[in-house]
């Protein structure tokens, strides 16, 4: 049976709590924590040590992130229970909020009752354009995108946009598009929540 302390040292508790040790190791080491108790000691603390290590250097995730997740699988259920496809027409600076009323206006973009910070419903999604109707509660973080334009519609409420030092205050019928590397970033100004049509168009 290998020495305590030259078990220890050699590395194969680390790989243990890694659950990267094969079914032979795990036998081995289990046997030697049985006579050992020093060994269990260990192992405990190499567990405390990595997860501390991990909560040390953990990534909050983007708050964008999972509405728009659970928003691409409601568009593709959508999709494969027949939806016919249609998309809205590209934004722009003469946009008027009626233009886009055969899409918004449909009885399933609706907000649901509850959503933290950010709800989404997509309208239409390709390899270059995707719209969305998207809801913001008090802020949407800020971000950078380097290969599509972001393009933004109020419908109801107001916000501002910061872009870089820029702050853009918005309303009912704005439009704003964000220049590419730009680090943006949305703050809701008004009591309800702020609704706006979405695009994001690749280059």
């Amino acid at each position: 049976m290998k020495n305590c302390a030259e078990f220890i040292a050699s590395g194969i508790l680390e790989l243990y709590v890694l659950e990267l040790t094969t079914a032979t190791e795990n036998d081995e080491v289990e046997q030697m924590a049985e006579n050992f108790p020093e060994i269990m000691v260990e192992i405990n603390a190499i567990s405390m040590a990595l997860e501390r290590d991990a909560l040390a250097n953990a990534i909050a995730p983007d708050p964008i992130v999972k509405p728009f997740l659970i928003a691409t699988i409601d568009y593709m259920e959508r999709m494969k229970a027949g939806e016919e496809f249609s998309s809205p027409p590209i934004l722009n600076e003469a946009s008027q909020i009626a233009d886009y009323a055969h899409w918004i206006e449909r009885g399933d973009m609706v907000l649901t009752d509850r959503f933290e910070d950010v709800y989404a419903k997509i309208l239409s999604a390709t390899e270059k354009l995707i719209s969305a109707v998207v809801w913001i509660k008090e802020m949407a973080p800020q971000e950078v995108h380097d290969d599509e334009y972001e393009k933004f519609l109020i419908l109801e409420g107001t916000c501002t946009i910061t872009i870089e030092n820029e702050i853009h205050s918005l309303k009912r019928g704005d439009y704003l598009t964000i220049p590419l590397h730009k680090n943006h970033y949305v703050t809701v100004t008004s009591e309800i929540p702020c609704k706006v049509l979405l695009q994001r168009v690749k280059i």
